[in-house]
């Protein structure tokens, strides 16, 4: 990925945190099949490995699970808010003109090696942990014991778990870091008005670099 200096995001926490708070990700292989990419919930371990370690799971039924081996290098991409910006939110356009349409957004790339791990205890933490995350604010969470026993065995049996040690972590967190501090504080309300608050917000807190 191409990282400017102006729009790389340097901190492994801050990364951590932005994968916390999107963790829907993509995670490309390049196994005996050739190149593949499946979309797939993530849950971060920070503390575990140098770098952090993803867990997910993907359907038994899913050749990615035997197409890679364990210890190949993968790619996971999580992308967090994005969109159009027009160059007439920029104040200094009104002066010069000398402004073009862009596309701001934030992602973060996490290099890494996979382990298969095709057995029930691991997929069953996994699911409970990601389950249990994403149901808290609910107003009646389910949870695994809600099922039958049988068939929450049958479900847990029909999914295999993955695991990946990160070995790189990088973030672009494009916000129009190189304009003048007025353009960016135009160019971010304009997005908050047009529902993009994430991303508005970010790039009011991002500090001019350019």
């Amino acid at each position: 990925m191409y990282i400017p200096d102006h729009f790389k995001e340097p901190s492994t926490q801050v990364l951590h945190g932005f994968i916390d708070q999107n963790p829907f990700g993509i995670l490309f292989t390049n196994g005996a099949g050739g190149y593949d990419a499946n979309h797939l919930p993530f849950e971060l371990q920070p503390e575990q490995g140098p770098q952090g370690t993803l867990l997910a799971h993907v359907a038994r039924n899913n050749p990615v699970w035997q197409d890679v081996q364990t210890g190949d290098k993968v790619l996971v991409v999580f992308q967090g808010a994005h969109a159009y910006v027009s160059p007439t939110w920029y104040p200094s356009k009104q002066e010069h003109h000398k402004q073009v349409p862009t596309w701001n957004y934030m992602v973060a790339h996490a290099h890494g090696r996979i382990t298969i791990r095709d057995d029930e205890r691991y997929v069953r933490g996994v699911v409970a942990r990601l389950t249990r995350r994403h149901e808290a604010n609910l107003p009646q969470p389910w949870k695994m014991t809600d099922g039958p026993k049988e068939y929450i065995d049958s479900m847990l049996k029909a999914i295999v778990g993955i695991e990946i040690e990160i070995t790189s972590l990088v973030g672009k967190f494009k916000l129009s870091q190189n304009k003048a501090p007025q353009d960016i504080h135009g160019a971010g309300i304009a997005l908050k008005e047009q529902g993009h608050t994430v991303l508005g917000d970010a790039m009011l807190a991002a500090p001019a670099k350019g």
